[in-house]
């Protein structure tokens, strides 16, 4: 009790110099705070662009997809066997004008067309869960609806596209003006894996999720549902079929986004696909193990082409990617340098106090004290300085962190959109959506990095301490008699 006492007392004694010492270590555990909790922000920002694309790290997608050499030509750029493949996924002329009836009869015809993506038997689904270290898959389709409708003109065209009718690959609608083209991206989805698939019940922010029976239900896109003017509750018809919405959803930023959402079994028998499936979306038991099971997977399906988390964070980039980049490079390096200036700081007031109690310290080994005593209680004086520090650090890097929270900045994600290529007369196919978002910038503070803070500061000051300490060891008794205070 007398050496708290003691303690204590000389740090009351030299008020100024214990405030000064503790404020040297407390501006570097603040920015060690700040830094760490700034990093932390940047960290959650970048987790909320790539959740919902790969569900929480542990999600990959499994697809077949065709190549071409040529992105600017569409399907004239796809080799002769790329287009066999092509043409035999579609059938032959879905799209083709010829015997629709006479010239001047009015038409209407609906198409289901592949994408970028290659149908393959849904028995696959079945090897791919039972690959190791798989938790979970389920199959999908992503197919683009097209329905056509006009006036049969007096010459319809004929070749081009997929089985003739309407060349090229463009944007938007080509032939005769009297005909009339919409093409709308519908995904297959197993309702069956609520939380795996081209959209899951998380992503609904109005309705709900399909329902487990066999009725005609639709899922809009939120951006599509507000340029069609389309609610909860509302009917569309889709393939000559009619669907009633029963939920909107948010699609994740760069993720797999089409405009409507059905059940896989429905899709499947409107397009002519019964038991094909073009992607498969995968879970792993663990994160570490995504990629051994992307390796296996690419092993055991032929053509098959793997998509992971890494690979979709490659395609992020803008403000966060820069801000996160920087702070992974110089942020560690900050921190190193706050703390290892403000423990220096420290050390030279202990040596400095020291020198200028070298009349007390010299008494009390003189009275019978030995090193060791005298060690400890320089020491132990550094370390209450460390906590009193660690508690003003801690404040400090709490109300910077609360200041970059006010300040409300932003910063831009921007997802490059895969290079895939439309292979629909129609441009569609490219169904992996690029695009921006604004994410708000925060700095998250947890009891986790307040005890850090404190740690490091008791830390600074029994290293501060213990360099004193040695210091005062060395005091002869005699020198307390040559100084005064």
């Amino acid at each position: 009790m007398f050496y708290l006492n003691y303690m204590f007392s000389e740090l009351r004694r030299r008020k100024g110099r214990t405030l000064l010492t503790a404020l040297g270590l407390a501006v570097g555990v603040g920015l060690v705070v700040t830094v760490s909790a700034l990093s932390t922000g940047l960290d959650n920002a970048q987790a909320k662009v790539l959740a919902p694309l790969t569900g929480v790290g542990t999600d990959m997608s499994v697809t077949r997809p065709i190549s071409t050499s040529s992105s600017s030509q569409g399907f004239r750029g796809l080799s002769q066997k790329e287009r066999d493949q092509l043409q035999a996924e579609n059938g032959t002329s879905r799209l083709g004008l010829q015997n629709l009836g006479k010239p001047g009869t009015q038409f209407t015809r609906d198409s289901f067309m592949a994408t970028s993506q290659l149908s393959f038997p849904a028995t696959e689904v079945t090897s791919i869960s039972k690959t190791a270290n798989v938790k979970s898959a389920a199959g999908g389709l992503t197919l683009s609806s097209v329905h056509v409708s006009g006036t049969v003109p007096q010459n319809p065209p004929t070749g081009g596209g997929a089985g003739g009718g309407f060349g090229g690959a463009g944007g938007g609608q080509q032939g005769p003006r009297s005909i009339n083209v919409t093409s709308v991206s519908v995904d297959g989805v197993d309702q069956t894996h609520p939380g795996l698939g081209a959209i899951t019940s998380g992503q609904i922010s109005s309705g709900r999720y399909f329902s487990s029976g066999t009725k005609r239900e639709a899922i809009v896109n939120v951006s599509y549902a507000q340029r069609k003017g389309l609610k909860v509750g509302n009917t569309m018809w889709l393939g000559g079929k009619k669907f009633t919405i029963v939920g909107l959803a948010t699609t994740p930023l760069g993720g797999q986004a089409s405009d409507v959402y059905i059940k896989l079994t429905q899709l499947q028998t409107m397009s002519g696909r019964v038991g094909r499936v073009n992607t498969v979306y995968v879970r792993a038991n663990t994160a570490g193990n995504v990629s051994s099971v992307a390796t296996s997977i690419q092993k055991g399906f032929t053509g098959s082409s793997v998509t992971t988390a890494k690979d979709l964070a490659s395609r992020v980039s803008g403000s966060l990617i820069d801000a996160k980049n920087l702070t992974s490079k110089l942020g560690t390096a900050l921190e190193i340098v706050a703390l290892v200036a403000s423990i220096l700081i420290a050390s030279l007031l202990t040596l400095s106090s020291v020198a200028k109690r070298i009349r007390e310290l010299g008494t009390l080994k003189a009275l019978g004290w030995p090193q060791r005593f005298v060690v400890r209680q320089v020491t132990g004086e550094s370390l209450l300085q460390g906590l009193l520090g660690g508690v003003f650090g801690a404040v400090i890097g709490v109300v910077g962190a609360l200041v970059i929270g006010a300040l409300g900045l932003t910063l831009k994600a921007t997802v490059a959109q895969a290079a895939s290529v439309g292979f629909g007369p129609f441009g569609q196919g490219a169904v992996n959506s690029g695009g921006s978002t604004t994410l708000k910038l925060t700095a998250p503070i947890s009891i986790g990095l307040i005890g850090l803070a404190i740690a490091l500061a008791v830390a600074g000051g029994l290293i501060s301490g213990a360099i004193g300490g040695l210091r005062a060891a060395r005091l002869r008794p005699a020198d307390a008699l040559r100084n005064l205070d």
